[in-house]
């Protein structure tokens, strides 16, 4: 009878357990570094045998913060430690191979040892699975690929300074001039002496070039951030791609900024508002200017240090540019007011026309992409 009992016990404590560890890769894990442009890390790689039991499972022990490669190829990115289980034979369908390259890339590899378990396993439980599936609701698991995004998105910046230094040297005074911040609250070119006049001369087109490389950087990195499949589908997530979209995207901005210049001056002379075009411009110019400066340094900081929070960093600045942008031409209609002899209503027409219009269509398409 106790032999019975033994017997029944055991059956029933393989039957109830979690899962039974066929083989642990804990020991078969080699460390490696990677560099680019703007980094150098280090990873975790291993080689998964997943021809042997093919009928069992794969079980993850994931920290947090990490991105797991196979093959090669972004596979999953955790923001918080993770534990799940994947069949066998989804990954010989997905690879078709026998052994499959497993990368592991995390921070705080170089500080500390990290939890982290892979183990092929029968019978996974149920916890496994729901784990997966919360991760995926969640947002935890996303098809990303961090590396090339940081080496353009630094190549982009030294790129926009590099200029930036060249206009310094070339037109000091009127760098300062397109940068004074002071000028946004006194509005001297509201003055009839403006200084600046020659709108389509070398000078004035070189700093809207770098304008438009700045705008371009942002918008390449929200399209990479909420409309990733669109670059998958066209150009790739290459780095030489997003480069070559980010400089095709300046010159583009660089024609529309003229072209709305063009439009802000017809209308302009449709009112009769004197040679108020130039001031309008470039007084909402440095505030374009100022509000990107500051995503891009913010961004600059989360793709180095928590490339997981930028999405929803990047969220939070796009609708603080698109308040800062409307309190700008909130003030400037008042400078106008005041320095301009034209009723109220005659001035709030003009810029809801040039500017409040516009600017609201392309905010809310701007939405529809983020959402």
């Amino acid at each position: 009878m106790l032999r019975l009992i033994l017997i029944f016990f055991f059956l029933t404590a393989a039957t109830l357990g979690y899962s039974q560890v066929l083989e642990n890769y804990d020991q078969e894990w080699t460390t490696s570094e990677t560099k680019s442009f703007a980094s150098r890390k280090e990873q975790y790689n291993l080689n998964l045998n997943i021809a042997t039991f093919p009928e069992s499972s794969v079980r993850f022990e994931i920290p947090a913060q990490s991105t797991i490669f196979l093959e090669g190829k972004l596979w999953r990115l955790f923001q918080k430690d993770t534990i799940f289980s994947v069949p066998l034979a989804d990954l010989k369908h997905e690879f078709g191979k026998d052994t499959v390259e497993v990368t592991l890339v995390n921070d705080q590899i170089r500080s500390r040892s990290l939890p982290l378990k892979i183990t092929k396993v029968m019978n996974a439980g149920r916890e496994d699975i729901s784990s997966v599936v919360k991760a995926s609701q969640s947002g935890e698991v996303s098809r990303f690929i961090p590396q090339p995004i940081e080496d353009f998105y630094f190549t982009s910046l030294v790129g926009i300074l590099f200029l930036l230094a060249i206009y310094r040297m070339a037109y000091p005074y009127l760098l300062g001039v397109l940068l004074q911040p002071l000028a946004v609250i006194n509005a001297e070119d509201f003055s009839e002496s403006g200084s600046l006049q020659k709108f389509f001369s070398f000078d004035i087109l070189f700093y809207l070039l770098i304008v438009g490389m700045m705008i371009s950087q942002i918008a390449v990195t929200g399209i990479l951030i909420f409309r990733r499949d669109w670059l998958e589908g066209w150009i790739g997530w290459e780095y030489s791609s997003l480069i070559l979209l980010w400089l095709a995207g300046a010159f583009l901005i660089l024609v529309l900024t003229i072209l709305k210049f063009i439009a802000i001056r017809i209308i302009s002379y449709l009112f009769d508002l004197g040679k108020s075009e130039f001031a309008h411009f470039f007084y909402l110019l440095r505030l374009i200017v100022f509000g990107f400066s500051i995503m891009i340094l913010v961004g600059s900081y989360f793709v180095v240090n928590n490339f997981s929070g930028l999405t929803t960093v990047f969220e939070g600045m796009v609708s603080g540019f698109f308040w800062f942008y409307v309190i700008g031409v909130s003030g400037l209609f008042l400078i106008m007011v005041n320095r301009l002899s034209f009723k109220k209503y005659h001035l709030f027409t003009y810029l809801c026309i040039a500017e409040m219009v516009p600017f609201l269509i392309l905010s809310k398409w701007i939405m529809v992409l983020v959402q």
